[in-house]
């Protein structure tokens, strides 16, 4: 006899076989618009799935590198540079050196004490700073947060208001709270305002009579969702069964079918009902017009939320590890990690390298100096790799 497949195989979501969906029949050649609708809006649902569980896998390795070679070597760099500003203070009174020379080591000094004295809030630092500034640290400091403030809120198109402070934020997950709690609080009080100007506008009889169309198909879609939930709640009830084992199989399926119907989640209870044979292909092919509309609006809003899990997940993950969101693709952050500790260790090998000139001649000194003038790119990319360290 022939063995049939697990269905809980063929829904998993790295699988490649083929999931649920409405096909044509010897008695209909085509779908129709609203089926393959229906199709396109369950393989949208299927891909950003696939993709948050690509997330949801590479966090882990990608958390091990990042910590364990990564960081390491940001110490390092750190620490070289911290030098290197010493070394700086030092060198600008050494004797024989031209006006330009000390300008150049001016220049070094207070880009490397800024972003090493902001990112360590090391004191010593910013005396240094200070020593060689015609302004403050921390007045400098004051107008690089407010200028920081200001392109968020042109970016986001929110006011952050003067609760909004930089300087409270430990980790990029504070600051992504601190956004979220923005949105949610603008969001909150745009709903409000668009709702009270609702209210205080008189309605239409067109109006009226689109929203009692809109609630009454907002009845229809929560009909529609709760006739297969009720169904799948009468056939996987726990205390009807007497069997043990099956009865902790059925209270395992009955889990997945509240949480799927708290959060509408069309998708998951259909396969639910394929697994339990409850439905079959036919079933799926003869789904009704009007129901296949009702169901196209659910798995619609389905994919519109799945889009927004991902949004978060991306924000959080560029937050976390202070990475261009724009570039995010689970496939390839570990590469493109591995690329930036090379990057890291030739600028070690490099800083080392320059270290070694301050004990030399005057000469040579003056000779690496001129090569900083024509190479400046050198010192402005080790700081960007400092900076690409979360704070």
């Amino acid at each position: 006899m022939h063995k049939k497949p697990a269905i809980r195989d063929l829904f998993d979501t790295q699988s490649t076989t083929t999931k649920i969906a409405i096909s044509t029949t010897h008695q209909k050649t085509s779908l129709s618009k609203d089926q393959k609708t229906f199709n396109s809006l369950i393989r949208q649902i299927e891909e950003r799935r696939s993709k948050l569980s690509a997330w949801e896998n590479v966090l882990p390795p990608y958390q091990k590198k990042f910590v364990e070679e990564l960081l390491p070597l940001t110490e390092a760099m750190e620490a070289l540079n911290i030098q290197m500003v010493h070394c700086l203070d030092a060198a600008i009174s050494r004797q024989g050196l031209t006006k330009q020379e000390r300008k150049t080591i001016k220049e070094m000094l207070l880009d490397l004490a800024g972003v090493l004295a902001g990112k360590l809030n090391d004191d010593a630092l910013k005396a240094i700073y200070d020593k060689h500034s015609p302004t403050r640290y921390a007045d400098d400091e004051v107008e690089a947060k407010e200028m920081v403030k200001a392109f968020m809120e042109d970016m986001l198109g929110i006011e952050l208001g003067d609760d909004f402070d930089l300087s409270d934020m430990e980790s990029p997950e504070d600051l992504m709270r601190q956004f979220e709690g923005k949105f949610k609080d603008n969001w909150e009080a745009q709903e409000k305002n668009d709702a009270a100007r609702k209210a205080n506008r008189k309605k239409s009889a067109k109006q009226i009579a689109q929203e009692a169309k809109q609630a009454a198909e907002s009845q229809e879609i929560s009909q529609s969702i709760r006739e297969v939930y009720r169904k799948l709640a009468s056939a996987l009830h726990p205390d009807r069964e007497p069997d043990s084992v099956e009865r902790e199989r059925k209270n395992v399926l009955m889990q997945r079918a509240n949480k799927a119907y708290e959060k509408r989640n069309l998708l998951e209870l259909l396969q639910l009902q394929l697994e339990l044979e409850h439905i079959d292909q036919h079933a799926i092919n003869n789904i009704s017009q009007a129901r296949i509309k009702h169901y196209n609006k659910v798995l619609k809003e389905q994919k519109n939320e799945l889009d927004m899990e991902i949004s978060h997940v991306q924000a959080s993950f560029a937050m976390r590890f202070n990475v261009s969101s724009f570039a995010l693709f689970p496939e390839r952050v570990v590469s493109a990690l591995e690329v930036n500790i090379v990057h890291h260790q030739q600028f070690i090998r490099e800083l080392e390298d320059d270290l070694k000139v301050f004990d030399g001649d005057i000469a040579k000194f003056k000779a690496w100096l001129k090569e900083i003038r024509q190479q400046k790119n050198h010192y402005d990319r080790s700081m960007e790799l400092m900076n690409d360290i979360p704070f």
